[in-house]
């Protein structure tokens, strides 16, 4: 397969509990996950790393609205949560009466407040879905047609669509946005045979990067829907089940890589900057 050109990697972080989200907030700090449910901060600079919260479950994706509340997915407890800046915990959502949440794995926000959750469903045999929660917290069951473990997610800078890791496709898919908010019928973006795709970030391009659980790789899907090799790390050191990632900096240009399967927060430089997260303050 193609490959792009040579990126250097390098840890900023580490001594995390097997992390499997990373994701930064407004003012540019850092946040990450731990496997027994840790909330872990770390200085956008220094990278310096505090526990500020825990939901004693296992905290896989994470979103920063613009209070700088911290949403959770935890699949232990079934629950999406939100850490205050305190660090106290609440219950944001339990999923729909009809569909409580299974595996709660990754969630995005929109600008205008509305927050994308995907639900993994069971490991192998899916039965994932896609929950809405609209500002205030109310919950409704936005699509299931994306069951192949529904896992990261991703909205396109218009967001016109949703994208859609479904890991045992395995590939990405996309989900239009109508004009009233429901979903439209699922898009095959790209078929991944042979991997385990978990999360994905857009650059300011358009181009797609994407974390893989299995093999230890990060691809980027390119604007001419060429699928090229960023990073392959066949002994699993410095990529180890990478899963989700972000771009961060003042420059946003530092892709962020959790490896869940050591305990390190990744970096690597990129040529373009990453599209700008929306932190929205009507939540």
């Amino acid at each position: 397969m193609p490959r792009r050109g040579g990126n250097m990697i390098d840890t900023v972080a580490d001594g995390l509990d097997h992390p499997e989200c990373v994701t930064v907030g407004p003012d540019g700090t850092i946040f990450a996950g731990g496997e027994a449910g840790q909330l872990y901060r770390l200085d956008g600079e220094s990278f310096e790393v505090t526990e500020v919260g825990s939901s004693g479950g296992w905290l896989l994706g994470l979103a920063v609205d613009g209070h700088g509340d911290v949403v959770a997915c935890d699949p232990r407890r079934r629950q999406l949560v939100r850490f205050g800046r305190d660090g106290v915990m609440t219950v944001l959502s339990s999923g729909t009466r009809e569909r409580p949440m299974i595996t709660p794995n990754y969630p995005v926000y929109g600008a205008s407040g509305v927050l994308y959750v995907s639900d993994s469903g069971v490991w192998p045999a899916g039965g994932g879905c896609i929950y809405r929660v609209l500002p205030g917290g109310s919950t409704e069951l936005w699509s299931s047609d994306v069951p192949h473990f529904t896992n990261g997610l991703a909205l396109d800078q218009d967001e016109k669509h949703l994208y859609v890791v479904e890991s045992t496709l395995p590939g990405i898919t996309r989900i239009p946005i109508l004009d009233d908010g429901s979903a439209g019928r699922p898009e095959l973006v790209v078929s991944m045979p042979g991997t385990v795709p978990d999360g994905i970030a857009f650059d300011s391009e358009g181009r797609l990067y994407i974390g893989c659980y299995r093999p230890d790789r990060l691809y980027t899907l390119e604007p001419d829907g060429t699928l090229l090799i960023l990073r392959d790390d066949f002994q699993g050191t410095d990529l180890a089940a990478p899963t989700n990632i972000v771009f961060s900096g003042a420059d946003r240009r530092d892709l962020l890589v959790a490896s869940l399967g050591r305990w390190h927060i990744a970096r690597i430089r990129t040529e373009v900057p990453g599209a700008p997260l929306h932190y929205p303050t009507e939540v």
